[in-house]
């Protein structure tokens, strides 16, 4: 994993691909186990969340469903501060276990304003996995069920995650150089 450069960032490598998948096969091994005989709905929140929800829902063995909403709070490095919803929820959750697929939680404010939209559904049960949340940068509380990995508050990229909308293609995560 070399340093690459997009646009006007240096980035330099950070999660392997081999460790991601690792640890997204820890989360599905652990997922079958909470949600056996449950069939739970597995909510996907794109753009970013694709990659991980795509390869985790391989490792899921158990009778499951996955949907995706489109949610973005990101321009460039920064938070906006305001949540859009582009691509709503077709499903009903009511009385459904459901399961939040989120690439990362840094400020926690797009979950903060969308949990309780989905609490207003009356599903059976609500948890949160991701796979990078960020502690340092947490403004908003969201409870977290599952993580793959807590990082630093740096920016990341690849797998899934951009730099105004490239670099998702990218297998490995790499952070901002500084």
């Amino acid at each position: 994993m070399a340093t690459i450069k997009l646009f006007d960032k240096s980035f330099e490598p950070y999660l392997p691909e081999a460790l991601i998948l690792e640890k997204i096969k820890e989360l599905g091994q652990l997922l079958n186990q909470d949600y056996a005989g449950k069939k739970p709905l597995f909510i996907a929140i794109l753009n970013g969340s694709f990659m991980f929800a795509a390869d985790l829902f391989k490792e899921v063995t158990i009778e499951a469903e996955i949907c995706f909403i489109k949610l973005a709070s990101y321009k460039g490095t920064k938070s906006t501060g305001h949540v859009i919803t582009a691509i709503g929820l077709d499903t009903d959750i009511t009385d459904r276990d459901v399961v939040i697929l989120e690439d990362i939680i840094d400020t926690g404010k797009t979950l903060n304003e969308f949990l309780p939209q989905l609490r207003n559904q009356h599903p059976k049960s609500l948890k949160v996995a991701v796979l990078l949340h960020k502690p340092d940068a947490t403004v908003f509380p969201v409870d977290i069920d599952y993580c793959c990995f807590s990082i630093p508050n740096k920016f990341v990229l690849g797998y899934g995650l951009d730099y105004d909308g490239f670099g998702r293609n990218i297998r490995e995560i790499y952070q901002l150089q500084e």
